[in-house]
């Protein structure tokens, strides 16, 4: 694969997000087994429906849709960065969307208890932010790459909430010539705009390039539409529908060397 640029996503692609979404789900609902006997496990899967449900209620759906910023990062998130009018509504809302998220999740347990809710809201932030947790494998991968090829970083989010966890790993921001937030750049993954704007940043045409990532929806199909290869990261090895196709499927990050090599 003779490449001169890799792009790599950053949730479940190089952070294990999941991961840490997961934990500090868990640790926060089990604050709330400890206070009210509530089951964490059904309150976990309370809370993620009534979040999402709420999220999709807002006006700014559309946009957080486009920019590509899920409800569970919204349950931790400030929205202090962005200059879009939307995410200065983004910042008004998220404190009481977090505490509503939580309460609403008590509720549908038979739990009538906002002070709770309030406690949790402001419990699952902290939990999160303690986790920055990366896979065993990036680094090396990184280091491997570093100088062989330029290294771009395309994640979608709100550009102060991506550039915390990239933070959070002070060494990951060095391996990159550039760093792409879709919540600065105004539009998000699959858009043909951003891969293109990338493209223009690393010097490259799309055959000269490869883009790395989990999601097949959003890195995959943006890729293929600008005529990238993609490579699509299977880590929970799911079977895919023939609708958006990967150039390439690997389990983990060192199958891209092998890729690279060939």
């Amino acid at each position: 694969m003779p490449v001169k640029a890799v792009l790599f996503d950053l949730d479940d692609t190089l952070l294990w997000d999941e991961r840490s979404v997961e934990e500090a789900f868990r640790a926060t609902c089990e604050l709330a087994e400890r206070e009210s006997g509530v089951d964490p496990k059904a309150l976990e899967q309370a809370v993620r429906r009534e979040a999402r449900a709420l999220y999709e209620s807002y006006e700014t759906f559309p946009f957080t849709k486009n920019i590509g910023i899920n409800p569970f990062e919204a349950l931790w998130a400030n929205f202090s960065g962005g200059v879009q009018e939307e995410f200065r509504k983004l910042e008004a809302l998220a404190p009481g969307y977090q505490v509503q998220a939580w309460t609403n999740g008590l509720l549908a347990l038979h739990v009538d208890n906002s002070a709770l809710g309030a406690k949790l809201a402001e419990t699952f932030p902290a939990e999160r932010r303690a986790r920055p947790i990366i896979y065993d494998e990036t680094f090396p991968v990184l280091e491997t790459l570093r100088g062989q090829y330029k290294l771009l970083l395309l994640t979608n989010g709100a550009p102060d909430l991506q550039q915390e966890k990239i933070d959070g790993v002070p060494q990951l921001a060095a391996y990159f010539d550039h760093i792409i937030i879709s919540g600065t750049f105004g539009q998000g993954k699959p858009a043909r705009a951003i891969f293109e704007h990338a493209m223009e940043k690393l010097g490259i045409t799309a055959e000269e390039g490869v883009m790395v990532g989990d999601k097949l929806t959003t890195d995959i199909l943006g890729a293929n539409t600008v005529g990238m290869a993609s490579v699509w990261i299977n880590r929970h090895r799911v079977t895919r529908t023939d609708e958006i196709v990967p150039a390439y499927e690997i389990e983990d990050l060192k199958g891209l060397l092998t890729l690279l090599v060939q």
